[in-house]
């Protein structure tokens, strides 16, 4: 039997975060993606801290018009604007069971155009 979008997702979740994890060094982009809103955050794992975190439905961001996607790219950029006051260059990209397709890749094309590194 297949596997629901859900139990997918997990595992696509469980298996990244095998791998990934943030440091001071280089911390965690984390990404969330609901039917509406995109979110972004950037966190320390070993002090289990979030140091940043951008979403859509910020203020300065809610009056942004377009689609889905191009709001995504200007959350990208205002993560990385963000990232770059707190003195954080280099990320690990965790894109959170999501495919990296649609939103989730323009807010990482948002992000590496403002200069974030992951």
């Amino acid at each position: 039997m297949a596997l629901s979008t859900n139990e997918r997702k997990k595992r696509i979740r469980r298996r990244i975060r095998k791998v990934s994890s943030g440091t001071a060094d280089r911390p965690r982009l984390s990404i969330f993606r609901s039917n509406s809103e995109i979110y972004a955050q950037v966190i320390d794992d070993t002090q289990g801290t979030t140091l940043v975190a951008v979403s859509s439905r910020d203020k300065d961001l809610a009056k942004e018009k377009g689609t889905k996607t191009e709001i995504s790219k200007v959350v990208g950029k205002a993560i990385a604007e963000k990232c770059k006051k707190a003195g954080i260059d280099k990320v690990a990209f965790d894109r959170g069971g999501n495919l990296y397709h649609g939103r989730v890749k323009s807010l990482a094309e948002g992000a590496r155009e403002a200069g974030l590194n992951f």
